[in-house]
């Protein structure tokens, strides 16, 4: 009996919840860009389609290359977000916390993921899955286009500082290769 292992399994533990931890949802909700134009009516219908998960330290979340299935949103712990190059490099690309979402272009395009999730810490996630969604801006369409504005903003914003970022490095790229150009006369 000493020697027995214990599997964590996500499947089991996502069953019950409590109204407080609903209510803490809602509170988290309230504090993400995407939902902004929501009302407590609105939250309470999407509240509906949400899903809850727990994860363990050093579990996968999402692998880069599964299909885009959902936003996740992070109620406690952290997620590392890592990708990959074709030449089995890993970079970790960013870490968030509570109150931090990821996955948002799946709830746009559904297509691959272009990195992993994984938990750097035990997490609660809250999931909000394509499909789902998707019924929900059917039944609804002034929340869902609520949504679908709150999700293109973010998606805008984040373009925009990839494109300073981008013109950036390229400015100190050509910087330094006039340094270095200039050291060589």
């Amino acid at each position: 009996m000493k020697n027995e292992k214990v599997v964590h399994s996500s499947f089991w533990v996502n069953f019950f919840n409590s109204p407080t931890e609903e209510t803490d949802l809602k509170n988290s909700l309230k504090t993400i860009p995407l939902f902004n134009e929501l009302n407590k009516s609105d939250l309470s219908s999407l509240i509906k389609i949400i899903h809850n998960r727990t994860f363990v330290s050093g579990e996968l979340i999402f692998h880069q290359g599964d299909p885009g299935i959902g936003l996740y949103i992070i109620r406690e712990g952290e997620v590392e977000i890592e990708r990959e190059n074709d030449h089995q490099v890993k970079k970790i690309l960013a870490t968030f916390s509570k109150g931090d979402f990821f996955g948002e272009l799946a709830l746009i395009d559904g297509e691959k993921r272009s990195a992993s999730a994984i938990a750097k810490t035990a997490c609660k996630l809250s999931v909000i899955f394509k499909p789902d969604l998707d019924e929900f801006i059917e039944k609804y369409p002034r929340k869902g286009i609520k949504i679908l504005t709150g999700i293109s903003s973010m998606i805008a914003l984040r373009l925009r500082k990839l494109n300073e970022d981008y013109f950036d490095l390229q400015y100190n790229i050509l910087e330094e290769k006039g340094k270095q150009d200039g050291n060589n006369d």
